[in-house]
């Protein structure tokens, strides 16, 4: 049996594995698109920050060993609300006021959290000022910009008055690069369920972004408790025992807007059973450590070490043959997969 490397959907026989496996390619993404679909029914549409921009790093993103928490925006203009709410939270480098967190050390720059209810907060921050008055001050002096927006009083001392009303596509500040952004102007945003304490990919929420694009799995390997790494390949010979499968894969999004993203799902399988499933929907903490969701849930220290991949799955595997499946999936549906048989002595 060769390995073989699909991006969905396409035609032709496949190995017997798992039911999912068994199905059409086209059913395979129609089941896959419906769980995702099922899982973000429950929250609240938002819309993008900065409409139109690309995207230089997704939720999930491995990020030296860590993973990334929100979704960087590479534009300019400015980061509008993605939905009705209240700031409640707001930094503007070291000015502070009611509401004001400036006084806490924070990567994030300058930035602002809006609370949508049912404990949802929005984050937009590495911006370049707050407010609609831009980064430079306007005509009457500090923050009147803001006044002509109609921002009033809410962001004249540099940052907002929590709590501040705002609407959908109202201003939070200008696109910038404060804090540890990297790069060029543009937006951090976050998305925070405060009643499970989790991070939730803004994917989930936000309006989709075209993406006809399916991901790539530029390889797999399975990892042996002392250090040595096979290949997962046609015919490769392994040692029996426990196994980590890392996998390198990256996603894209249709019209250059991304590249070199984190796919939004890896699933291993092994002589048809599920041995793994790395969903980058949520990242939650639990006493000072990061957990992400694979087949459970599982410190996200150890998914993310394989920089830049990631480890999706373990396995045990016995003397004999054995049938390897890895899928990496975006979240609108398209897919890669590769399929080898490795004999394991």
């Amino acid at each position: 049996m060769t390995a073989r490397l699909a991006a969905g959907p396409r035609t032709g026989p496949r190995p017997a594995l798992s039911s999912a496996a068994r199905l059409a390619p086209s059913a395979v993404r129609l089941v896959l698109a419906a769980a995702m679909a099922l899982a973000a029914a429950a929250l609240p549409a938002m819309e993008w920050p900065l409409p139109g921009a690309a995207v230089a790093r997704n939720f999930g993103f491995n990020d030296g060993g860590r993973p990334g928490l929100g979704v960087a925006l590479s534009g300019s203009g400015y980061a509008l609300a993605s939905g009705p709410g209240e700031i409640v939270f707001s930094s503007a480098g070291g000015s502070s006021g009611p509401g004001g967190a400036a006084r806490f050390p924070s990567p994030l720059g300058v930035w602002a959290a809006v609370d949508h209810g049912n404990g949802l907060v929005s984050i937009y921050a590495r911006l370049g000022s707050l407010g609609s008055g831009g980064a430079e001050e306007g005509p009457g002096g500090e923050g009147s910009g803001a006044e002509d927006q109609g921002l009033g009083q809410g962001a004249r001392r540099g940052v907002f008055e929590a709590p501040f009303a705002v609407a959908q596509g109202d201003p939070i500040g200008a696109a910038g690069s404060s804090g540890w952004s990297g790069g060029g102007a543009g937006c951090y945003f976050m998305v925070y369920d405060r009643r499970e304490r989790r991070w939730v990919n803004p994917a989930m929420v936000a309006s989709p972004l075209p993406d006809a694009v399916a991901p790539q799995i530029h390889w797999a390997q399975l990892r042996a408790e002392d250090g040595s790494a096979a290949p997962v390949a046609p015919w490769q010979s392994v040692a029996q025992g426990r196994h980590g499968v890392v996998v390198s894969a990256t996603d894209a999004l249709s019209g250059g807007l991304g590249s070199g993203l984190a796919p939004h799902r890896i699933i291993v399988l092994a002589n048809g059973a599920e041995i793994g499933r790395l969903s980058l929907e949520t990242i939650s903490a639990r006493d000072g450590a990061m957990m992400v969701s694979r087949s459970g849930q599982a410190p996200a220290r150890g998914v993310f070490a394989p920089f830049p991949a990631f480890e999706a799955g373990e396995a045990w595997l016995n003397r004999g043959q054995a049938i390897i499946e890895v899928i990496a999936q975006d979240i609108a549906g398209n897919y890669a997969r590769i399929v080898a048989q490795i004999t394991v002595e």
